[in-house]
This record gives structure tokens, sequence and C-alpha cells, in this order.
């Protein structure tokens, strides 16, 4: 059975949109997991779509999104919480799906490093639970934190304190030490744990994870107390001395200086080894008494871990070989047409509650119109050509979306007076053409900022928590003021008039209606006031500008630096001329896509105006940057060309990265160094041209200090 247009049928164009489709879903499913503890997907699902997500990036490599799940790490912190910065991020992990992911990730690593031999490998069960560091200092513990978004997690100190596998002292252990691992439940304790629950007449959990999750982040720390939470060391971050010469080393230590380690972790010399380790683990899954999705495979020289570094998400040196998804049958009730703030409608399917792999389920995407009607968006069949109905009995696939999707339809009990699905020519929410671009899967509203749907979405997202990030202006307060007659919020602007507009209007002051007080109408205006000094990188973001997301808006800022630089060049820059073009196109991450899209936006009237009334009332501050580096290429902008001999190209560009220099994808006026090695072709000639300096691998090892 076909359950979506596969990768290499997209078009361009399709491509582009499924990316921000996939990207803006599993947005709201790592608040949903990582931060609210109340997914609404299981693994699989989170991984499949992923897994579709990398995929299109790896064909369509000029169309990767900011919002791409690569880029990304959990969710930002919940509110109830201290905030703890950790020291060395802590990084989410490739997927793999099957044997031939495996092999290749073996490929890549001795291709980055130019190794031919053999390389060992660690396996270990993948902890279905909450990642937790726990920071010693001389050793004592005297920090543990969530992973929150990946650089800032939650202070949950007094809570690790009455978890009995976690050691509150230790011997023997370097002076600084960040031990890292995962908190889980037995399924003998979850249980338990439930009978207690409504025993007592309490919130029961949907399964050890969530029972986990929700237990650690108590704010009273007796209740964590209570429950029977286990800890599995498996990693570490910050360390003031080496734990071992290899990850298996590391892992026994942890383990003798009184931390649980998994017994099933293995040192493996082969992929043929590290698969049958896979199998082994997944047949003793049923018995293990408690929950694991897959086995993590890591490079176990911490040495190649250290060459191999990291992506901005994830490291190169592991993978985690996932376990399969599951399906489920239930009646479709209804088909709702919901708009974004791209305009882009979607539709989402309303069916009889159906629990699939422990979760309830209620709703599935259903993508697109084509989707419905059983063929892709060239006219090919899929799911055989059967078109889905109102009534059908269908079959869900929870290893794709946020909401799952309809994978099949039984025609067998189909009622009788069922009639074909006619999508809507015209928004629902404002009446405007709901038109469909040649190439495009997706009919969007035409109806732009008039349209009330778009509008309300795209101010959600300004003040959403990695945008505007205003204290009390969150998705419901939004949704009261665009409605408001008194004080409405119909766009960006209006929000930092708020305060003005209320004093003005004595007859309805905001602290008098339902939901306010004086005290929070202060609070609000006083959080309203502290945002109107903004970072760079976050004022793009929260633009909303289609296929820019938090990385791309932060590759956008490091580059321009001001406010001033940013809008000039956007203003000046005309599609596929011009310098200005062209170094927008060379910031490494930008493509043409994301660089049309911003064009269009800079240049739309509407759009403009509203962005330039916005800016008005703030002060946009430089993007805050990392400590600067000291070598002899930080700053400058590097082009790598040709087959470099002695470092792959992956590495050479990380190294670049790491030294502190720009690594672009092609030559312009401001590159200020291109290394070139056997077989450069137009980038050397362009250089040329430019009068930019070129050098080879060789002087390139000896200007980085590494010959």
């Amino acid at each position: 059975m076909v359950l979506e247009k596969p990768v290499d049928h997209l078009t361009e164009a399709e491509a582009a949109q499924e990316l921000a489709r996939l990207a803006a879903l599993l947005a709201d499913a790592n608040l949903a997991y990582h931060r609210d503890d109340a997914p609404a997907i299981d693994d699989a699902a989170y991984d499949a779509l992923k897994a579709r997500n990398r995929a299109i990036e790896a064909l369509f490599p000029e169309l990767k999104l900011g919002e791409s799940p690569s880029e990304q790490v959990g969710a930002a912190p919940a509110e109830g919480f201290a905030k703890v910065a950790h020291a060395v991020r802590m990084l989410s992990l490739e997927n793999a799906f099957d044997d031939a992911d495996i092999a290749d990730f073996a490929d890549r690593i001795r291709k980055f490093l130019g190794h031919a031999g053999d390389l060992a490998f660690t396996a270990e069960p993948k902890i279905d639970g909450l990642s937790l560091s726990l920071r010693y200092e001389n050793g004592i513990l005297i920090q543990a934190a969530t992973r929150g978004d990946g650089e800032m997690g939650e202070n949950v100190t007094d809570n690790a304190r009455t978890m009995a596998d976690i050691p509150q002292t230790l011997t023997g252990a370097p002076a600084v030490l960040e031990v890292r691992g995962e908190v889980y439940m037995t399924h003998d304790d979850f249980a338990a744990l439930n009978a207690r629950q409504v025993a007592s007449g309490g919130k029961t959990f949907a399964n050890p994870r969530n029972a986990a999750a929700g237990s650690l982040r108590q704010l009273d720390a007796a209740i964590t107390a209570a429950r029977p939470l286990r800890f599995f060391a498996y990693a570490w971050g910050e360390v003031s001395e080496p734990l071992a010469d290899t990850q298996f080393g590391a892992i026994t230590r942890l383990n003798a200086l009184g931390f649980t380690t998994n017994p099933l972790t293995h040192l493996c010399h082969s992929t043929e080894e590290l698969l049958n380790h896979y199998r082994a683990i997944e047949q003793q899954r049923a018995t293990l008494g408690y929950d694991i999705d897959g086995v993590v495979y890591k490079v176990n020289d911490l040495a190649l871990q250290r060459r191999l570094g990291f992506r901005s998400a994830t490291p190169r040196w592991a993978i985690a070989h996932k376990f399969p998804a599951q399906l489920a049958w239930t009646r479709l009730l209804a088909i709702d047409i919901q708009v974004g703030r791209t305009g882009a409608l979607s539709p989402v399917a309303r069916l009889a509650p159906v629990t699939v792999g422990g979760v309830v389920v209620a709703n599935a995407t259903l993508h697109n119109e084509d989707y419905i009607a059983g063929r892709d968006s060239k006219g090919g069949e899929i799911r055989g050509g059967k078109a889905i109905r109102i009534g059908d009995w269908v079959q869900i696939y929870r290893a794709g979306d946020v909401i799952p999707k309809i994978a099949d339809t039984d025609l067998a009990q189909r009622p009788v007076e069922s009639v074909p699905y006619v999508f809507p020519d015209t928004c629902p929410e404002c009446g405007s053409p709901a038109l469909r671009e040649p190439g495009d899967s997706v009919r969007r509203c035409s109806g732009g900022l008039i349209c009330p749907a778009q509008a309300v979405e795209r101010l959600k997202h300004f003040v959403s928590r990695n945008a505007f990030d205003i204290e009390g202006l969150g998705a419901k307060q939004v949704e009261m003021f665009f409605h408001d007659a008194d004080l409405p919020v119909k766009a960006p602007a209006d929000i930092f008039t708020l305060a003005a507009r209320d004093a003005a209007s004595p007859l309805r002051k905001l602290e008098n209606r339902d939901g306010f007080g004086k005290k929070s109408v202060t609070n609000l205006f006083a959080a309203i006031e502290e945002k109107r000094k903004i970072p760079l990188n976050r004022l793009i973001f929260a633009l909303g500008i289609r296929h820019v997301g938090e990385t791309s808006a932060a590759l956008l800022a490091t580059h321009y630096a001001t406010w001033a630089a940013f809008e000039g060049a956007m203003t000046a820059a005309r599609p596929g001329e011009g310098p200005e073009w062209d170094d927008l196109l060379a910031i490494d991450g930008v493509g043409r896509v994301l660089a049309e899209s911003l064009l269009a936006t800079f240049h739309n009237p509407a759009e403009r105006a509203a962005i330039d009334a916005l800016v008005a009332h703030l002060s946009v501050q430089e993007v805050t940057r990392r400590a600067p580096v000291t070598s002899p290429v930080a700053g400058k902008t590097v082009v790598f060309t040709g087959t470099l001999e002695k470092m792959s190209r992956h590495e050479a560009k990380a190294r670049a990265e790491a030294l502190g220099a720009k690594v672009a994808g092609s030559v312009s006026a401001k590159t200020d160094l291109v290394v070139a090695g056997p077989g450069a072709g137009s980038k050397a000639k362009q250089a040329e041209a430019l009068g930019v300096r070129m050098i080879d691998e060789d002087a390139w090892i000896a200007l980085i200090g590494e010959a």
C-alpha cells in the first residue's frame, strides 16, 4: 500500500511545501513531547516524519528550511522551573530504520574520517524516558536539569535527589562531571502507580514515559519522591578530565562510580555485529520490564568522536536504530478544513477515537485534495486509486505526522449513502478564492492579510516562545484581542500600542474584563515593554515569513548583523540578479526558495508596511554571539571546491566553522579565501576572476596550524 507520494516523485515546488508542512508539524510534536509531557504521537510516528523530512532535504538540499527537524533539539523549558544553561549542549540523535541505514551510517563515518579499516561501536538499548543531566562538583551532586531545548533546561535538582538510582556523592570522580542518562519507570511500577492513582481518585497516566516525565517535573519534590523512578546513565557532558579513551570504557567507569548502566550495552566490531545485537535486543524487548524504542550505536574511540564532531543538532558519531510503527482501523466521522498562517488549506480527519500504540487518536491528517481523491499531484494512483469519503472505515498509520495519517480505506465497509468529498475552492474563513498554483499540491487562501485565520495564526507565531515570547500574551489572548472591538490587535505593531490605547479608553479598561485584573494587566504591559528590545534573529523569525525558521533566521542575523543592513539588503535585492542577491545566496544554508520568499515579503507593499510599522516600536539588537574564536580564519568567508585528499569536505567545513570561519557554498566578492583541491572547476575560475585568494589543501592545513 502506498501511504504518500514518494520523495523522488516530488516536484521542486511540492518538495518545498512538504518541508514547510513537516517542519511545522514537528515543532508542535516537540512541544507536546519535551515540554508538555503529553505526546500526540508515538516515537515511530515521529521518527518516520523526520525520516521523510531528511530524505527530501537530501534530494533538494537547496530547499532546506530553518524549521527543519535536523536543526532542532527538544523544546523550550516549561514555566514553573528555574532555567539551567547546559555547559555542553544536550543533542538528539539521527535515526535509522533499516539495515541499509546502518550500513550507510558506517560508510559515512569511514568517508568522513578517510578511514578504510575496521571501526568499533557500542550498541545499547534506547530507553523511552526523559533525558536528565546531573552535575557533580568535587564528588557532590549540585544540579540536575532536563534537556529542554538542548541549550537550556529545567532545574529539577530537588526532585532528582529523591531518586535511589542517582548517587548524591561520588568517590574517585573528576572534579567536574556531568552525567547524562534517562529517567524511566518499569512496567510493574507503572501499573502499581496507576492503581494507586485510581484508588485515590487521581489522574492516571497513558504510558510509563508520560508517568516518568510527569513525576520528575513536579513542583513539589515530595510527589516525585513517592513515584518509582529509575535512572540509566549512558553519556556525559562537561568533564574536567576524561573518563576513559573509549565510549565503552567511559560507561564502565560510570558504573564503577555508582551509576546504573544498561547491562545490554555491547561492544561491536562490524555492521553485522551491530545488526545482530539489534535483533537480540528486539527479541528481548517484551521481557525487559521497561520501554525501549530502538538501539543506539556510537563510535567507540573518543578521539574519533571528537574528529567527527557534530551537525547542528546531532552528533555524526552516533545513530538510533528505531523499531517499527503500528496500525489501527476506525471510522472517519468528518473532514474539517484548517487555514494556516501561510494560507494553506489543510484537511483534517475527525475520527471515532481509537487506541494506537497506547495513545488515543481522534484526528488524522489528510494532506491535501489529491490525497483524499486517491492520487498524487501528477494524477498517479495512491492507495490503489481509492478515494477517502466521510463515513469510511479507515486504517490509521502512526508513523508520519503529529496527527497520524489515513493509510487506507476498506471499500467493503463503505456506507451505501456516502458521496465523494468535494474539496473547497474558497477559504472557509474569509471566502476568498482558494487557489492552487501549478506544481503545488496545496490549495491556498488568496486573502492574505484580510483572512482572519491567517492573521490570527501569524500573530500566534509572532508571540510564540521562540519569537517574541511575551509573558501573558499567548494563543488564547491573541484570539481575544484579535476579535476585540475596543482594543483590537490585528497586526504585530498593535501589540506595542496596546497600553497607550488602553489608557486612552477609560470606559473599558482592560483590567475590568474577565480574565484580567490590575496586576495581570500591569504585568502584561511590562512584558510587552520589555520585548521592545529584541535580538535580530528573533525578530526575523517572528515575522513568520514562509520558509524562514529559527535556524535560517539566526544565519541571516549573523550574516547581516543589524536590522538596517538586513532590511537594506532585502530592499535592494532582486531575484536572480545583483550583488545583494548573490550575497544572500552565498550564506551557507540559504537556498533559492528561502531567498525568494524573503524578497516576496519585503517587496509586498502591505507586508512591508506592517513590518515597518512594527520596527518603529522596537530597538533591534544584534544577535548574541558565542565567544569570539581566535584563529587565522576567524570571521573570514571560506569556500571549499574540488577534491580534498587529506580530510573529507565535511571534516574541513566543520573544522573551519569551529575556528570561527563562515563557510559559503558559492564564491562572491565577499569571499575571503577559496581552498581548491584537484578538479576545482567554476568556483576556482570565479575566484580568479574576482581576485579572491586561492590556496591548496596543504596551504589550508598549514594556515590553520594542523600541519
